[in-house]
């Protein structure tokens, strides 16, 4: 199991790595905590068994979850990563820790020859908007945004339309360059 330990001036030391079954629950807890879309707990530690390679954990110096990031190599497009949620904890934001999952996935997509990054972002949300725009910087790609799903593409819950997802395609990427 591939993994890596992180640290930045003024940062908690943060080591990355693919999950396990073990760390379902706690991705569980850590989507319903950030206000996430949640999927059933059984979701995630099915998730932690079928894609951890293409997913990354990343926990505190006491081995707590801190964040993650899922995602798959999508089966009809074998050159494309799409991801799926990113969660960081409220006490870990604001040290780069998503971008730094980011890389960390990324690095591993242009190991395996993998050309683009694909994921959903809601119209309003300006942070993943951002990380993402980034994130294709720093490869020297392009980020390409388009609608995806309308809120008439899911049910209507108690707390009334899911707002819409716009995609982000991201590529071709490449070697990784640090730019940003």
């Amino acid at each position: 199991m591939s993994s890596e330990t992180t640290e930045a001036a003024g940062r908690e030391v943060v080591r990355l790595a693919h999950p396990s079954p073990e760390d379902g629950p706690h991705m569980w807890r850590l989507a319903g905590d950030t206000g996430m879309d949640v999927n059933s707990p059984y979701a995630y530690t099915l998730w932690c068994r079928d894609f951890a390679t293409t997913s990354v954990v990343a926990r505190d110096a006491d081995g707590r979850m801190a964040a993650y990031v899922t995602g798959y190599v999508r089966p009809d497009s074998p050159d494309t990563y799409f991801l799926w949620q990113v969660a960081v904890g409220s006490e870990y934001r604001g040290q780069r820790l998503a971008r730094r999952m980011l890389d960390f996935i990324g690095e591993r997509l242009v190991d395996q020859g993998l050309r683009y990054l694909e994921a959903t972002v809601t119209p309003d949300n300006e942070a993943s908007r951002a990380l993402f725009s980034s994130f294709a910087r720093s490869l020297g790609a392009e980020a390409v945004w388009s609608p995806l799903f309308g809120a008439e593409h899911f049910p209507k819950d108690g707390e009334g339309p899911h707002d819409p997802e716009d995609l982000v395609r991201i590529g071709p990427i490449g070697a990784h360059s640090d730019t940003d």
